[in-house]
C-alpha cells in the first residue's frame, strides 16, 4: 500500500473567498449558439422517473403435479364434461365457452374438454381460414372472469381429440 500513488494527484481545496481579490467585472463573451443549447440541455433537470407498470396477475398455466400430466399425456384422465366448438364463429364460439366454464365451475368438475378443431398444417397458405377459433381460445381463457378457477390448459391426448382439442383442467373449490 505504500508504494500505491492514486491515478489523480489529490486536488488542493480552493481558498476561502475572502481570502481572494476582487476580480475585476469583465464581461464575459458571448457563447455561440450551439454552445448555448448544449448548456441548456446539461442545465435541464432530470426527467422523472416512469411510473410503475401495475403488477399483472401470475399465469395460473403450470400449477399441475407430475402425476396429472402423466395422466394427461397418457389419456388417463377421463373428461367430466366437454364443449364443442366446431361451425361457430369467433363471437358466438366465446359465449359458449364462457357459459359452458360457468356450467362446469358450478357442478364441481375437475377436467373439462374442450373441442376447437386442428390447427392448421404447417405448409397451408397464410392467412389462415381455419384455427382462427384455436388460435384465439388461450386469450380468451386468460382474460375470462373465470381463469382464477383455471389451474391449467393442455393438449388432449390423441383418443380425446388430439391436436383438435384441449383439456381444461379446473381448480378444486375452496373449502374442500
Amino acid at each position: 500500500m505504500a508504494s500505491v500513488r492514486p491515478i489523480q494527484p489529490l486536488r488542493k481545496p480552493p481558498r476561502p473567498a475572502a481570502a481572494l481579490p476582487p476580480a475585476v467585472a469583465e464581461p464575459a463573451p458571448k457563447p455561440s449558439k450551439s454552445v448555448r443549447q448544449r448548456l441548456a440541455l446539461a442545465t435541464r433537470p432530470a426527467p422523472p422517473p416512469p411510473a410503475p407498470l401495475p403488477k399483472a396477475k401470475a399465469p395460473h398455466q403450470n400449477t399441475l403435479d407430475s402425476s396429472w400430466d402423466r395422466k394427461l399425456t397418457r389419456g388417463i384422465v377421463i373428461p367430466d364434461s366437454s364443449i364443442d366448438l366446431h361451425g361457430h364463429t369467433l363471437s358466438s364460439a366465446h359465449a359458449l365457452l364462457d357459459q359452458g366454464l360457468d356450467r362446469a365451475i358450478r357442478r364441481g368438475d375437475r377436467v373439462l374438454l374442450l373441442v376447437t378443431g386442428k390447427p392448421p398444417r404447417p405448409e397451408s397458405e397464410r392467412p389462415h381460414a381455419r384455427g382462427a377459433i384455436r388460435a384465439a381460445v388461450a386469450d380468451w381463457i386468460g382474460a375470462s372472469r373465470h381463469a382464477d378457477a383455471i389451474a391449467a390448459v393442455r393438449g388432449a391426448h390423441p383418443r380425446h381429440g388430439g391436436m383438435g382439442a384441449l383439456y381444461i383442467v379446473l381448480r378444486r373449490p375452496r373449502g374442500e
